[in-house]
């Protein structure tokens, strides 16, 4: 069961459900999804995702989201604004699809507009970063076209599959956030 919280043209972003635990696991023990998140180092368990969905909604600096298309109530991935700071009004942006069929349709794009507009316009916060990898041309561009900026960069930091690779840092800030993204705003 999935709840509307924030709604766009294509998506919604839900408060995540321990329903879906199988899914994540599935998702998070595939390369395909982890190589980009840096998590393929780690193996998930049905228990340990099951412990992370129900502790979801518990965590004070963290907004997690799973990303819901709005035509037939599939979830298709999950994104988070964590390690939220209320007195530098800062947060970091993190995102995945899991689903491979997905990818590339502009849903990932979608929910970081969404998120972005949550968190300059409901959490007023001032600042949103994230990291990505020097690998990860479609998350760069996808991350750009919504108005991220490179500020710093980490040299062959990484290592994955053999090599080592940089880590980029991106940030936005709420002056360059112009849009509003959210449909079902009240005010």
């Amino acid at each position: 069961m999935y709840f509307k919280k924030l709604v766009g043209e294509h998506i919604y972003l839900s408060l995540v459900s321990i329903e879906d635990a199988e899914k994540y696991t599935r998702w998070l023990n595939n390369f395909e999804t982890t190589d980009y998140i840096g998590q393929s180092t780690r193996i998930y368990t049905i228990e340990k995702e099951n412990k992370f969905l129900e502790n979801c909604s518990e965590k004070k600096n963290d907004v997690t989201l799973g990303i819901v298309k709005l035509d037939n109530n599939e979830l298709i991935g999950n994104c988070r604004l964590k390690d939220i700071d209320v007195v530098n009004r800062v947060a970091t942006l993190g995102i995945f699809i899991g689903e491979k069929e997905e990818r590339s349709k502009g849903y990932g794009s979608e929910a970081i507009k969404l998120l972005l507009d949550y968190g300059f316009n409901y959490l007023n916060l001032h600042e949103i970063n994230l990291d990505v990898y020097s690998f990860n041309k479609r998350a760069i561009r996808c991350y750009e076209k919504v108005g991220f900026k490179e500020y710093g960069r980490r040299r062959e930091c990484i290592y994955l599959n053999g090599k080592y690779y940089d880590t980029i840092s991106m940030d936005i800030l709420k002056s360059e956030f112009k849009e509003s993204y959210i449909k079902n705003k009240n005010i």
